[in-house]
This record gives C-alpha cells, sequence and structure tokens, in this order.
C-alpha cells in the first residue's frame, strides 16, 4: 500500500511539474511576442512562415483550411459551448457546466482586450475577405485551443478507456493547431499571432480551472469543516 501510495505521490509531482514548466514557458513566450510587437519588431519567423506557406499551398488545400477555419470562429464555438452547457447541466454537473462558461467567456473577453490593447494590424492581401479587427493575438488560435482542452479536460473525466482518451486529446489538439495555421495561410495573421493565441489560450485554460478549483475547495471547507464532513 505504500508503495502504491509513493508511486501515485511520485506520479502526481511529475504531472505538477511538467504542467507548471508548460505554464511558465507560455507565459514567458507571450510576453516577449507582445514585447516585440509593441516595440514594432516583427518576430523573424513571421515572414518565414508565410513564405514557407506560400510555397507549400494549393488551391485545394486553401479550401480546406478555410472549412477547418470555421471550427474556430464563434459561429461554431458558441453553439458548441452552448450544447455542452446544457448537456452537463441534463447530467446534473453543475460545477462542471460553471466552470466550462466562465472559461469560455473570460477567454472571449480577454481575447478581445487583448486585441484592443496591443493593436496590431492585420497582414496585408488576405486570400479572402478583409477583416477589420486587430491581429494580435489570434482569436482563433486562442478559443480553438480552450475549446479542445475543455473536452479534453472533459474527456479526462470521463470514464472512456485511456488509450481513447489518448486518441481523441491527440486529434483535438491537431485540430486546434491546423486551425492555427489555416489563419497563416488565409493571411488572417502573422505566425506570431498564432502563437501567442496558443500561449495566452493555455495558460488561460489552466489558470481558470485551476482557481475554479480552489474556489470550489475552499467553499466545501467551509460548508464542511474538518470533524464535520460526512
Amino acid at each position: 500500500m505504500d508503495n502504491i501510495d509513493a508511486k501515485t505521490i511520485r506520479t502526481i509531482t511529475l504531472e505538477t511539474i511538467i504542467v507548471a514548466l508548460l505554464f511558465l514557458i507560455s507565459v514567458a513566450l507571450f510576453v516577449f511576442l507582445t514585447h516585440q510587437v509593441v516595440k514594432g519588431v516583427d518576430p523573424w519567423f513571421d515572414s518565414k512562415a508565410f513564405d514557407f506557406f506560400r510555397r507549400h499551398t494549393t488551391p485545394s488545400r486553401v479550401t480546406f483550411l478555410r472549412n477547418i477555419s470555421f471550427l474556430g470562429s464563434p459561429l461554431f464555438l458558441l453553439p458548441a459551448y452552448l450544447l455542452i452547457i446544457v448537456w452537463l447541466a441534463v447530467k446534473k454537473r453543475k460545477y462542471d457546466a460553471i466552470d466550462v462558461t466562465i472559461v469560455a467567456v473570460t477567454a472571449t473577453l480577454l481575447g478581445r482586450f487583448l486585441k484592443w490593447l496591443i493593436g496590431r494590424s492585420r497582414p496585408d492581401s488576405p486570400l479572402f475577405e478583409a477583416i477589420g479587427t486587430n491581429s494580435f493575438p489570434s482569436g482563433h488560435a486562442l478559443s480553438s485551443f480552450i475549446f479542445c482542452s475543455v473536452v479534453i479536460w472533459l474527456l479526462w473525466k470521463s470514464e472512456w478507456s485511456i488509450a481513447a482518451k489518448w486518441i481523441l486529446s491527440l486529434l483535438l489538439l491537431s485540430l486546434s493547431f491546423t486551425i492555427g495555421i489555416s489563419r497563416i495561410v488565409l493571411r488572417y495573421h502573422y505566425a506570431s499571432d498564432v502563437v501567442a493565441g496558443f500561449c495566452i489560450g493555455f495558460t488561460w485554460v489552466m489558470l481558470s480551472l485551476w482557481v475554479q478549483k480552489r474556489i470550489r475547495k475552499s467553499i466545501g471547507n467551509r460548508q464542511y469543516p474538518i470533524g464535520n464532513r460526512q
């Protein structure tokens, strides 16, 4: 029993360390990119990314990525979030429904605020109709990453097999990354916009779920003090 407990503790500690490192890297990279953009210095990989995708883009790929890009738009994400929240409510998972709602709403507000605050213009010559909003960070990258992360979070709370959880998690992350790439190919965003969107998306979803967990634990402790819990 002691060996099992020790192994569990080591596993939890390792997971915590990995998540903490990814969190710090995401914050640091986002701060660095923001600093570069605010100073008016375009990160070196922005032009490299445009050149790379221009050489490897075909009309069929553009059509495919334009359709994929829709999955990161409010027209898709809003109904998708509503379906998830309603499903959680029907399943009487009140706290999960609240968590999803808070993460979705705050992430949207954060993305809009950062776009307004930083005020970076979009790239020239988009492949389709121009968009009037600012560019940094990519709202599609941020929103799609958070949505996929929320689905992954709910998935790992389910009773599905470990193999199914891993496969679906990797597919969801791949979808989010493809949405981000689509924004570069369609010339709606610089590569740094997309990277920043993923960084702030990861940071925000981790921070939001952690804070909500701590708040719920604090409320539970007040409702059921030690010695009086049933």
